[in-house]
């Protein structure tokens, strides 16, 4: 049985200009341990069913689904204080904006001291003793002296480091990484990239992976699904995606990158959405 289990997922959004349908009709399955990979350009529902299933869209949102399931538990009909114990502890979100998700209000320590008050109860003096572990796991110098600095004096990397820090501090089934290195420089990608499959394999976690960069799959991924204007193109393991794709946007954004550029001129990504999803 699938850790994550979802069925015939429909998100639609109450504008003022009438009811839009951000994601339509997705199946999605991921098995503990597995990396699974969500690939898209941006606006193809990547992250908005992600928080769906973490239960964090607004009022204006309405959520349909056969099945949502998570370790056998039906998340969709959960009532609101059970599903907080889940949320946080068995499933955890990296966002993609580390420096606007942390509270500046609030030191790193406080904020990572927080999750494990609630979900694991513990007292202040073993809370502390977590928190510097966990900085030392993701590779912050110093773990001591930074559980007192606020976000603002630490740098973009520094603080999706804490990011990762406070959603593995629960040791979660299954981790979810929103564009985890969108607003970082190269070097600091790539560390963080390899940080978060090590703590995947550490710690025997599933591991969902939102991008929109298809080169971080085939170094990060098991299995991919590739989706464009809320529908799934296709689903395949990263060896069948990168040597024979079978949807004709998969293999339009392929020929997209800069590596497999022929002309002075990179490829144009056309209208696939009439495509029926696979």
């Amino acid at each position: 049985m699938p850790l994550l289990d979802i069925r015939n997922l429909t998100v639609s959004f109450d504008t003022s200009i009438g009811l839009f349908k951000a994601v339509e009709g997705i199946d999605l399955s991921v098995d503990a341990r597995e990396v699974l990979a969500i690939v898209g350009e941006s606006g193809s529902g990547k992250s908005v069913e992600m928080l769906a299933v973490m239960g964090l869209l607004p009022p204006s949102a309405t959520v349909t689904a056969d099945k949502l399931e998570f370790d056998g538990k039906d998340l969709l009909h959960m009532p609101p204080h059970e599903k907080r114990h889940i949320i946080g502890r068995d499933i955890a979100m990296i966002f993609q904006e580390p420096v606007a998700s942390l509270n500046p209000c609030f030191t790193i320590g406080f904020q990572i001291e927080e999750v494990l008050r609630f979900h694991l109860g513990m007292d202040r003096k073993q809370r502390r003793a977590r928190a510097i572990e966990l900085l030392h796991q993701v590779g912050i110098s110093d773990a001591e002296q930074r559980l007192h600095a606020f976000p603002h004096q630490m740098s973009g990397g520094q603080c999706q480091r804490v990011m990762i820090a406070m959603a593995i501090a629960c040791k979660p089934k299954l981790l979810i990484a929103d564009e985890p290195t969108t607003a970082l420089d190269v070097t600091i990608q790539k560390q963080i990239l390899d940080l978060l499959v090590g703590l995947q394999a550490q710690h025997g976690m599933a591991l969902i992976m939102i991008t929109h960069n298809i080169g971080v799959v085939a170094e990060t991924a098991d299995r991919v699904i590739v989706q464009y204007r809320g529908h799934k193109m296709e689903e395949s393991d990263v060896l069948t995606l990168f040597e024979a794709p079978t949807s004709p946007y998969t293999r339009a954004l392929l020929s997209a990158l800069p590596d497999n550029a022929t002309g002075d001129r990179l490829p144009t990504i056309g209208d696939f959405s009439a495509e029926p999803a696979i």
